[in-house]
């Protein structure tokens, strides 16, 4: 009997052939969409993502394949787990990254769960992103894509190993441009789609007006101070700022000024120059190793602070159950609380954690 596979569909490019490749593979496959948020609930009169739209170009890719296709409501996960902890870290000066929470909590946590009870093996993403068992340390490892360009691993750092057993990443090993043409050779109505680079329930990258609007309150300005805790000018509230910021600062002063901390309990925002802004060590929790259960000592590996970022050689040490520390070669910019920060051997991901 073939393997049941939930293949986890956007509406986008990527998702649809990820579905089709886990039929060529011999699945039996079905598509999900999440639902993820009501839009009256996030102050928006348009869906972000998810919409009607989306829900529809994966319906009707699910139709093409002829695989069954289920829109589940994930509503109450999502407010809980992604949208409350992106208000209540910025509410706090740290700076979320909300894709991860929804990867780490909502795709490969909640739906993961969801696939078991309905007697699935397996749930596939349309994520760039390679799986491999290693027989020599008995466990499943995560590598970076073959497509460099759209490598995902880092957002999916959080897998464990249970989790890692049961997912599949068809589109691994394939180049974008290659995804598009199986896209277009089946006819798919989301062949040329293109992908938003938004954060899916903030409009217009709106942050503060979001908050604002989701908790109902209004936040107080305050100082901005220097490096010497001396105030030279009045901010607009905490959450409109974030570290290493520079434009929207309204201070003028004979060099440029950037946000090097932010103080929420004394409602401050610390200015200072870009070399204030660059530190050689950093302290992250929320961990999850993937190579092994532990780091037991001083592991050399290129850390990546940041999506964009290219990896830096850095010394790990895990210093508690739930604690890394991270010491840097050389000095990084922007360091940043509430960002993650991700291990790498070269090609495969050892782990990571929040920068706290």
């Amino acid at each position: 009997m073939a393997k049941r596979a939930l293949v986890a569909m956007s509406g986008g490019v990527d998702s649809s052939v990820a579905a089709l490749l886990t039929q060529r593979q011999g699945y039996e496959a079905s598509g999900v969409t999440l639902k993820m948020f009501n839009n009256y609930e996030i102050g928006i009169d348009e869906s972000l993502c998810c919409s009607l739209e989306d829900v529809e170009d994966a319906r009707n890719v699910a139709h093409s394949l002829g695989i069954p296709y289920y829109v589940y409501n994930f509503t109450e996960e999502f407010k809980e787990n992604v949208i409350d902890r992106f208000v209540d870290a910025y509410i706090n000066g740290r700076t979320p990254n909300p894709c991860i929470d929804c990867n780490r909590f909502i795709k490969f946590k909640g739906l993961i769960i969801r696939a078991r009870q309905l007697m699935f093996d397996y749930v596939v993403t349309g994520h760039y992103a390679i799986k491999e068992w290693d027989d020599t340390l008995g466990r499943f490892l995560l590598k970076k894509a073959f497509d460099e360009t759209k490598d995902q691993s880092y957002v999916l750092f959080s897998l464990t190993q249970n989790q890692l057993a049961m997912t599949l990443f068809p589109l691994g090993g394939l180049k974008k441009a290659e995804v598009r043409r199986v896209a277009e050779e089946n006819g798919f109505i989301n062949a040329g789609k293109h992908e938003s680079q938004d954060i899916c329930f903030v409009k217009n990258n709106d942050y503060a007006g979001f908050i604002e609007m989701y908790t109902g309150k209004r936040f107080d300005s305050g100082s901005f101070v220097d490096m010497g805790d001396n105030v030279i000018g009045g901010h607009k509230g905490i959450i409109r700022y974030t570290i290493g910021q520079r434009r929207g600062l309204g201070i003028s002063s004979k060099e440029p000024l950037f946000v090097c901390d932010i103080v929420p309990k004394q409602n401050k925002v610390v200015l200072g120059l870009e070399s204030d802004l660059f530190s050689r060590t950093a302290e992250a929790s929320e961990i999850n190793l993937i190579t092994c259960d532990r780091i037991e000592s001083a592991m050399r590996v290129k850390a990546k602070l940041r999506y964009r970022q290219k990896e830096q050689p850095a010394t790990v040490f895990q210093t508690s159950d739930d604690r890394l520390h991270i010491e840097f070669d050389s000095p990084q910019r922007a360091i940043t609380k509430g960002q993650s920060i991700v291990l790498y051997d070269d090609e495969y991901v050892v782990g990571g954690g929040t920068i706290v």
